[in-house]
């Protein structure tokens, strides 16, 4: 189904360059927290986030952390950022990503949200009309609920193709 469908597939955020960036049109990125910048519930950035952020930044690109987690969880991170924030997002519904592009006076189509979780990140992206980047899950994840939405996952990450730094559009899997 299309609504499950993102724009394209990367193993990780730091793999999202200013270059891809430009390529694609993007003038504010929407991030998860939780295995996108972070192992679940950590409050430490995955290694290079950081440096990856200062970089995104620094070429012109907003960036706005919306996240399903309570502000006691997301501001303390953001705030290692600098980054504004959406918490509370109640993803997939459209309303948080909303909010972070009316935050960042962006339109849609210079948006796109990143984040690890088909049936939350990338169908909210895809209700509101945002292109999208499914990330790799790069720790495990406590819940049993991800857990189970994972297993789902497993089968439709196969036929979803990967961004390439440089690439103006997604090419099909051959």
């Amino acid at each position: 189904m299309a609504v499950f469908k993102p724009t394209g597939t990367l193993h990780c955020v730091t793999e999202l360059t200013p270059e891809l960036l430009k390529a694609l049109n993007v003038h504010m990125i929407v991030l998860d927290v939780d295995n996108t910048m972070s192992p679940h519930g950590s409050q430490t950035p995955f290694p290079g986030v950081r440096a990856w952020a200062q970089s995104v930044t620094a070429s012109g690109v907003k960036l706005i952390v919306v996240s399903n987690n309570y502000k006691k969880r997301v501001a303390p991170f953001a705030a290692q950022f600098n980054l504004p924030f959406v918490s509370f997002a109640c993803k997939p519904f459209p309303l948080g990503y909303l909010r972070a592009k009316k935050m960042a006076g962006t339109p849609r189509r210079e948006c796109l949200v990143v984040g690890d979780q088909i049936f939350t990140d990338i169908l909210g992206a895809n209700l509101c009309g945002m292109r999208s980047v499914l990330l790799d899950p790069l720790s495990p994840d406590p819940s049993a609920t991800v857990r189970f939405k994972r297993s789902l996952e497993g089968f439709l990450r196969p036929h979803y193709t990967r961004l390439t730094a440089g690439e103006e559009t997604v090419k099909s899997k051959a």
